[in-house]
């Protein structure tokens, strides 16, 4: 089971914060990333976490 993080998301499309809620992934590095869609207008949301 994929871990899910919910919460604020900058939109770069509609230049706002979004609330959204998306699937945690690690990248090469080690840092944790959220990855979401915008309700409003449907982009890609990225939030990085950090490590852990």
């Amino acid at each position: 089971m994929a871990e899910t993080w919910s919460g604020e998301f900058y939109c770069v499309k509609c230049k706002a914060k979004r609330e959204a809620s998306g699937e945690v992934k690690v990248n090469d590095k080690g840092t944790r990333m959220a990855k979401a869609t915008c309700p409003v207008c449907s982009t890609n949301l990225n939030r990085i976490l950090g490590k852990q």
